[in-house]
């Protein structure tokens, strides 16, 4: 991770991209909450510095994070962290969270963040990267696109609330499915089977 050479149209400094460290958690932050404004999410969030500093540089970090600046001035965040794909038999690097202030956009600041976490991928042996983007980011999915990025339509995302997950831990029943009766004279196919 360093310097990365841009296009000479760029004059305002090269751009650095590395792994944050303890005392880059408050650019980060100001970072999450540019895309936090931009997502129409400002008031779900809960994360403070301090918080996302102990969770990504702790004991047993949940997450990684890389900072992009132009000079010394922070304009571009990434959150990632390895799951893995059961099927491929590898891991996969999944991007929880990557932004770059408006200003910065088009000037290559995207393309450095998602580029180290390619090399990252690639190094960490991952059979692929994976990341969820709102359906109404068009300029994002473009961007993406350019990238080699394809859209998975087969899954659907879902997710547990904190009221919820609270809920489902606290629950002794089980509930059985409910079956619905089968229409006579119809036979179950090998899919249904």
């Amino acid at each position: 991770m360093g310097a990365v050479p841009l296009n000479a149209r760029d004059a305002h400094g090269p751009l650095t991209v590395r792994s944050a460290s303890a005392r880059d958690f408050a650019a980060v932050w100001a970072l999450l909450m540019g895309l936090a404004v931009y997502e129409r999410r400002r008031r779900q969030v809960e994360a403070t510095p301090a918080r996302l500093r102990r969770h990504g540089l702790g004991r047993r970090p949940y997450f990684r994070a890389l900072i992009c600046r132009r000079g010394r001035t922070p304009v571009g965040v990434a959150i990632y962290l390895m799951t893995y794909s059961t099927f491929a038999g590898r891991p996969t690097l999944y991007i929880e969270d990557i932004f770059v202030l408006p200003r910065e956009r088009g000037q290559g600041a995207g393309q450095v963040l998602m580029r180290e976490m390619a090399r990252i991928a690639v190094r960490s042996g991952c059979g692929r990267m994976a990341w969820s983007v709102l359906r109404w980011n068009t300029p994002a999915i473009r961007f993406y696109r350019r990238l080699g990025a394809e859209t998975v339509k087969a899954w659907v995302s879902m997710g547990l609330k904190p009221a919820a997950i609270k809920r489902l831990a606290a629950s002794d029943e089980v509930r059985a499915r409910r079956r619905r009766p089968r229409r006579a004279g119809r036979a179950r196919s090998s899919a249904q089977a």
